[in-house]
């Protein structure tokens, strides 16, 4: 285990990322939940508990663009298949900084852990919390290297009326740390623009492996 994913994202967040020179390196897990790939502009960091000449050996197996090795279908699955781990999509990987003050929405907290929303959360974070409003929740937890991480749901029949960007905006709010994560996957074009609407900036695209 080692806290270099940590700086890492630490870097990503004030601006300083990478040098964008087509290499991968591959680094330890910060934890035994935590495994993945981020991919910035060209570059990209694999952490993983795997043996780091077989991840390389891997990636060139994949594809012969090192820019797209990284993400390559084909890589993430022997990926999988070696640590024995899953994967649910690729993420566009956002941050935002932290807002002072409470939220302008009313929201209420929910602190049963027996809580559908709340249960599924826990499977990816830690210390988590959750809030909920009218027509929509906001999910505030710990996830990769110990970044605080929100995530938001609206309710359907409440759509198009500015509740997302409210709640995204909300999690700025209510965040502990400086700044705060969120991921969307790229197809889901209405959830990047309410979060980019609500100040999220975006970092790397990412794809994180479960165990289990």
């Amino acid at each position: 285990m080692s806290d270099d994913v940590a700086r890492i994202l630490a870097a990503a967040a004030q601006g300083r990322f990478p040098p964008p020179d087509g290499s991968t390196v591959v680094v330890p897990p910060p934890n035994a939940r935590d495994a993945g790939v981020l991919a910035f502009t060209a570059h990209s960091v694999v952490f993983t508990d795997a043996d780091p000449a077989w991840v390389r050996a891997e990636l060139a197996a994949a594809s012969s663009d090192p820019l797209a090795a990284s993400m390559n279908p084909g890589f993430l699955l022997a990926l999988m298949r070696h640590t024995r781990r899953r994967m649910n999509t690729i993420d566009l990987l956002t941050v935002a900084g932290a807002l002072p003050g409470g939220p302008e929405l009313p929201l209420r907290e929910i602190d049963d852990p027996e809580h559908p929303r709340v249960a599924r959360a826990r499977k990816y974070r830690d210390d988590v919390r959750v809030w909920a409003a009218d027509g929509g929740v906001v999910i505030l937890g710990r996830g990769v290297a110990g970044r605080w991480e929100a995530a938001i749901e609206v309710d359907e029949e409440v759509r198009h009326r500015g509740i997302g960007r409210a709640l995204a905006l909300a999690a700025r709010h209510l965040t502990p740390g400086d700044v705060v994560w969120a991921q969307q996957s790229p197809g889901n074009a209405r959830s990047v623009r309410v979060f980019q609407t609500a100040g999220y900036r975006p970092v790397a695209s990412e794809a994180l492996l479960t165990a289990g």
